[in-house]
């Protein structure tokens, strides 16, 4: 009764707007975002890249894997994500991002956990993906911290960016990868801590968005470098490339 009061308290009040929709929250206690939000959340859904998670053609000519990965070796070997990024999605991974609603982390890590149950499974840690220190500063958190805290796995924040370039989401897809290449290394800071435990350890590595996988790449090759033994990702949103519903 007190907690239904209070919420009604502050809705007459505040008039509190949901972060992703921005109408009046019934409940502005439980989540800056409303059910209908969170339910309209667009859920990936099979077929999937076994590899990279990627939305697959409902008719697949190759086979389980995407063209991408068919192409290529990854650095991971498995990667998952909640839903598309898209929709109610995007806004709330925005909400997070860029206007610090910081609690969204504790909602959106429990959706990780479950769509990402099997990438989970076994791993010794989570590996946050690092923002070069000015863009921390500037920003005041790094998102990929906060996610990875709500995943009931041990933190291990073993990697730092040493390069500072433009964000991956203001690049074209053929330049993202060169952006990262080099841009990733074990901490020097905090890296020395882990050295022993990173030797043949399965790792997850922690981000809000995966859209080329770039970032992962070069996350994952320094972890492998570094005698990690296995790297899987798991992400908030995956910015699909392909359409399940697709024949291309």
């Amino acid at each position: 009764m007190l907690v239904a009061a209070t919420n009604a308290l502050v809705r007459v009040l505040l008039e509190p707007l949901c972060a992703s929709c921005e109408a009046v929250l019934d409940h502005p206690l439980r989540s800056p975002v409303c059910a209908a939000c969170w339910l309209a959340v667009p859920r990936l859904t099979p077929p999937c890249c076994v590899q990279c998670g990627d939305a697959l053609p409902a008719w697949r000519a190759h086979g389980p894997h995407c063209a991408r990965c068919r192409r290529r070796a990854s650095a991971f070997v498995m990667a998952r994500s909640v839903g598309r990024y898209d929709g109610s999605l995007r806004r709330i991974v925005h909400a997070l991002k860029y206007d610090r609603r910081r609690l969204l982390a504790q909602p959106l890590g429990a959706l990780m956990r479950d769509a990402g149950a099997d990438v989970l499974a076994g791993a010794d840690a989570v590996v946050p993906v690092p923002l070069h220190p000015l863009r921390a500063w500037q920003r005041g958190f790094n998102q990929a911290d906060d996610l990875a805290r709500e995943l009931r796995v041990p933190v291990w924040p073993v990697l730092a960016r040493t390069r500072h370039g433009p964000p991956q989401a203001s690049l074209p897809a053929a330049r993202r990868h060169a952006n990262v290449r080099t841009a990733f290394a074990v901490s020097r800071l905090r890296g020395w801590r882990y050295r022993r435990r990173l030797l043949n350890a399965t790792v997850v590595l922690i981000d809000d968005v995966m859209t080329t996988g770039a970032t992962m790449e070069a996350c994952g090759r320094v972890l492998r470098a570094a005698g990690v033994r296995s790297v899987r990702a798991l992400t908030v949103a995956r910015a699909v490339v392909h359409s399940s519903s697709s024949r291309a």
